[in-house]
């Protein structure tokens, strides 16, 4: 009779100890330690190395996530969508108190290759430490001086707004063991020079993919399918490989004036996000920008030839008589020539006003219409003061069934394409960038 009594008790004992380990387990792989302040005192470096991190870090487009207010350089502020809720780049400015100004050089390379704050806050892979984790170390130290040395701007952190339960942070742990891969960017010898060093920018420091990668449910990038095309914010970001949409091919002289300008023959301009990282690189090296065209251009080559519309020169047509959606496209017929034609029929570099034929925009060969609808509702503009490419936008003037009329005329008219699936909820639903 003792028996039976003492497995019980060891079967409570082991029951109740089962979910303690687990417990004690959990609490050790979400735990990092804060590591010590140092001296707010400012820190000194060697010029070279400033000037290194400087370029870096335009190739990083750091303040395309980091400055909202060009006035605050670096200061944080600016509102990343995501799929689970919105988050706001922070301040990396030198200020001891709002930025980064107490941090040593150990916690800045943890928050970078392992997404750790100095405080032991698990960062949001918003923040593209996956992609950073990459860098070699001379490259971090040069960041971490170029950043060290910025004017100090007091800016709290504007507070995140996340989908529950996406906004506790002690998840990110077992995010992080299921996707981060902290191991060296593996050198692929037998490449060229120019193109080792593009995938290593492209891949580690400019982290193309975290944008023209498509992501999982949890966000993390489908490695698989790498540069096959994801989002940005509530924008398409095309794919970059064998799977491109652009009704004309690349050659790398043309993706190379892309990257500095925002803009090359036969192609549309940079909208939305990638108008930031255009910015960014106008500014970067020249030698380096190319090495990212070399190794991005090597898989847009792989892009098998279409025959597609924007071979086609003139004018689109009206809708044919027996169209069966003969009314919705006569209405985007009407709405393209009051509004589109009379820059858009010139066709680019007819003078004041052109703008390229719109058989050849990318956004009406995408998969969803998201794009198109941003371009056509808010425009393209460069930032207020700089020169740029500009195209007015019609928020103002377009009710919702012209707005969708349009893109659903464009994509049949224009591209050749079936109608996007479910384009009225997208016009509908679509949300301000």
């Amino acid at each position: 009779m003792k028996q039976p009594a003492r497995r019980r008790r060891y079967r409570w004992w082991l029951a109740a100890l089962v979910p303690l380990v687990l417990a004690l387990a959990a609490g050790f792989l979400v735990w990092r330690p804060a590591l010590e302040p140092v001296p707010a005192a400012p820190a000194r470096f060697d010029a070279s190395q400033v000037a290194r991190g400087a370029a870096l870090a335009r190739l990083g487009m750091c303040a395309s996530c980091h400055t909202r207010d060009p006035a605050r350089p670096l200061a944080g502020g600016v509102a990343l969508q995501t799929p689970f809720g919105t988050i706001h780049g922070t301040n990396i400015t030198p200020d001891a108190q709002t930025g980064i100004g107490s941090w040593s050089f150990a916690a800045f390379e943890r928050a970078m290759r392992e997404g750790v704050a100095r405080d032991g806050r698990l960062l949001y892979p918003a923040f593209p430490y996956p992609h950073y984790t990459r860098l070699a170390r001379d490259d971090m130290q040069a960041l971490y001086a170029y950043l060290m040395t910025r004017p100090a701007v007091a800016a709290p952190a504007r507070e995140n707004r996340l989908r529950f339960p996406f906004g506790y942070r002690p998840l990110l742990a077992f995010w992080n063991l299921l996707y981060l891969d902290t191991s060296p960017w593996p050198a692929d010898t037998g490449k060229p020079a120019d193109w080792q060093r593009g995938a290593y920018l492209a891949n580690a420091l400019a982290h193309c993919g975290a944008c023209h990668t498509p992501r999982g449910a949890l966000g993390a990038l489908d490695l698989g399918r790498h540069l096959d095309g994801g989002e940005s914010g509530d924008w398409t970001a095309p794919a970059l490989n064998a799977r491109s949409p652009s009704p004309l091919p690349w050659t790398r002289a043309q993706l190379l004036d892309y990257l500095r300008s925002g803009s090359a023959t036969g192609h549309a301009i940079a909208g939305g996000p990638m108008q930031a990282v255009v910015r960014e690189l106008a500014e970067a090296p020249p030698q380096d920008v190319a090495a990212i065209a070399t190794y991005i251009h090597s898989y847009l080559a792989q892009a098998p030839a279409r025959a597609t519309p924007a071979r086609q020169a003139g004018s689109l047509p009206p809708p044919s008589d027996d169209d069966p959606d003969l009314a919705r496209m006569r209405l985007g017929y009407t709405t393209y020539t009051m509004a589109c034609a009379s820059c858009h029929e010139a066709g680019r570099g007819a003078g004041s006003g052109s703008a390229l034929r719109l058989r050849q925009a990318v956004a009406l060969y995408e998969p969803d219409p998201r794009s198109l609808l941003h371009i056509v509702r808010d425009g393209i503009a460069p930032p207020a003061g700089e020169a740029g490419r500009f195209m007015p936008g019609f928020a103002t003037v377009l009710g919702d069934a012209q707005l969708a009329a349009l893109a659903a005329y464009l994509r049949r008219y224009g591209a050749g394409a079936e109608a996007w699936p479910g384009l009225e909820d997208a016009v509908k639903n679509r949300r301000t960038p």
